[in-house]
């Protein structure tokens, strides 16, 4: 074995732990966490507007290594771009670990992010290559056992890291789930630069690299494998929401599982452990028996693995039916979704490096794997533009800045802020007032139809008391409120969230739904009852109590949400205006689920025209 190749194994497995482990805490984080970071909290981020950001981020970090490959296989070199553009990435993970100590909290995330996507678009087309690169013509057939050590070490990191890394977040907050990262990201890059003695070190190909990529062979290699990626792009947009959609799904569902209290982020573990146990038994048992009575060529096996993932979107849009009925589904059944998932990795991502592999020119293969990583890179543009789409904005999207900008203008304005409604002029009944804390958190708000909503939220919680506090289903409940009418004339919309929350809608001065002007309650069971007493993994490490707990009572957050005269207890109400999704709940996980279906079966034809090379 190549003296170099320990150096790679302890380099990858530590850049896998720090960048699996700062994606498992992004999408909680941006939600729960970001516009907390500051001495004066901040408008607080949707859902929606988390997964689009975090599938950008993705979006860029595979986009990337075309870029890489170009510096690498160019002008640099393998080793010296991967061990410049390792410094890179470090320096990501610091300003991510600073947050909220020093400037604008978001600044520093788009700084930190930028640079974990420059550092990793460095790397990821280099590092599997510089691999090969070590072996010659007498230790060739050791390549097949470095690569699955390769493999393994990904998913070890990664397993590790989405067990640790939102535990962390979750106890100990941002700047340690950020700098733990970012610490073995340095010890990944040490660990790089130790074996610089021992690599073989294959020079840039210079000018012959770009008239290669420019050639006829190159383009119309790029051409025909390009439509074959394009249906793996469409996978990529459904398995990347492992990460957001179906971690803000866990936070609805039954977290127990083998008598501990898991963390919805930590349910991403379970994939790259999958992994481990599922390539083996594909590889050693399902393809050499399915291979008896029909052959499976790479592109028949991607063409079922793009089913297997439908279905595990199918799975999801059930599980999301049950929680949009409001009940509290046991985490087991999003297990069954990640083994149809992973399954449909094995199938597609895992085969896809084979078959553009095999199907590309000897001098042009790491450059067609830079294009096949491309693919991820759309796949998530497709999903974050998508959950951009559906955002219906709100016309107080930035109350809290609008508040501390007047205060700056006029120390004597007091902690109400009105915005102007529908018709565009203040002190109008159709005006949105914002009431604030004396430390800049936000106390309560005044919106068009409130006493419609008022009226409508006593009659869901009348039945929910009556029904052991558990809401009624969305078709009851509107039967309910039926006749309840806003000021304008509209009939009010009920709709139940989850096995906690429900929320009554109204059309707002527009009298048209899904807009802006909106306005709503959201209707929230805080009993202490509803609260899990199971403990986590880690409960003899832990703190007292959470970090956003602490951070919330150091803001000053806890007097606008711990009313003590709250005369609707068990029961909060808040009153929202704008802010919904056009694509909510079990509809958006159909969505997605319709849209690979078709994917896979229009990819059917397409592949029987490919000829493969076998």
């Amino acid at each position: 074995m190549p003296s170099g190749i320990p150096y790679i194994i302890g380099n990858e497995a530590a850049e896998r732990f720090s960048f699996y482990g700062m994606k498992a805490a992004l999408a909680v984080f941006i939600v729960n966490y970001l516009h907390l970071m500051g001495d004066v909290p901040v408008d607080a981020v949707s859902e929606a507007t988390s997964t689009e950001w975090v599938h950008n981020f993705v979006f860029w970090v595979y986009l990337t290594p075309l870029a890489g490959a170009i510096v690498s296989d160019r002008f640099l070199g393998k080793y010296k771009t991967i061990i410049s553009l390792s410094v890179v990435y470090c320096l990501g993970h610091l300003a991510l670990a600073l947050m909220g100590i020093a400037g604008p909290a978001k600044w520093f995330l788009l700084l930190g992010l930028g640079l974990i996507t420059i550092g990793a678009g460095g790397i990821k087309p280099c590092v599997s290559a510089h691999v090969g690169d070590q072996f010659g013509p007498n230790n060739q057939h050791l390549l097949t056992r470095i690569f699955n050590w390769f493999y393994f070490s990904i998913n070890l990191g990664s397993v590790v890291a989405t067990i640790i890394i939102p535990w962390t977040l979750e106890w100990y907050g941002p700047h340690w789930a950020f700098g733990i990262p970012g610490v073995l990201m340095a010890i990944a890059t040490i660990a790089f630069w130790m074996g610089r003695n021992d690599f073989v070190h294959i020079p840039p190909s210079g000018r012959t690299f770009t008239k290669e990529i420019f050639s006829r062979r190159g383009i119309v290699t790029i051409g025909k494998l390009a439509g074959i990626f394009a249906f793996v792009s469409i996978f990529w947009s459904l398995f990347d929401q492992t990460a957001t959609t179906w971690v803000f799904q866990a936070q609805d569902m039954n977290l127990q599982l083998l008598g501990f209290e898991l963390l919805p982020s930590q349910i991403q573990a379970v994939n790259p452990f999958l992994i481990l146990i599922l390539i083996p038994v594909f590889t050693y048992g399902i393809y050499p028996l399915v291979n008896k009575f029909w052959h499976l060529t790479p592109l028949r096996k991607m063409g079922v693995g793009l089913f297997l993932t439908a279905a595990s979107f199918g799975v999801s849009a059930i599980i999301q039916q049950w929680i949009d009925a409001g009940q509290s589904p046991t985490i087991a059944w999003q297990l069954l979704a990640y083994l149809l998932l992973t399954s449909g990795e094995i199938m597609v991502s895992i085969v896809c490096l084979e078959f553009a592999y095999k199907n590309s020119p000897l001098s042009m293969k790491s450059w067609i794997m830079s294009v096949n990583l491309a693919a991820v890179a759309a796949g998530n543009l497709l999903t974050a533009q998508i959950n951009h789409f559906i955002q219906v904005p709100s016309p107080v999207a930035s109350e809290l800045s609008d508040y501390q900008k007047a205060k700056d203008d006029n120390p004597e304005q007091g902690n109400i802020f009105t915005y102007s409604g529908f018709d565009e002029k203040v002190a109008t009944d159709d005006d949105i007032i914002v009431n604030f804390t004396d430390k800049g958190a936000v106390k309560s708000r005044q919106v068009p139809a409130q006493s419609s909503l008022e009226n409508a939220a006593t009659l869901i919680q009348h039945a929910a008391n009556e029904n052991d506090h558990k809401f009624p289903l969305t078709e009851q409940g509107q039967q309910l409120i039926d006749g309840v009418t806003d000021r304008y004339g509209s009939q009010l919309r009920y709709l139940v969230i989850n096995s906690t929350t429900a929320s009554i809608l109204s059309n707002g001065p527009d009298k048209k739904p899904l807009t802006k002007w909106d306005t709503g309650v959201l209707i929230t069971y805080s009993s202490e009852a509803a609260v899990s007493k199971n403990e986590s993994i880690f409960a003899g490490i832990q703190p007292d109590k959470p970090w956003l707990e602490s951070r919330r009572e150091e803001l000053g957050i806890t007097e606008a949400t711990q009313d003590e005269e709250n005369p609707h207890a068990p029961y909060t109400r808040e009153f929202i205006a704008g802010g919904q999704t056009k694509l909510q709940g079990a509809s958006y996980f159909w969505f997605f689920t319709g849209l690979m279906t078709l994917t896979a079966i229009i990819f059917i034809p397409v592949s029987m025209r490919f000829k493969e090379v076998d």
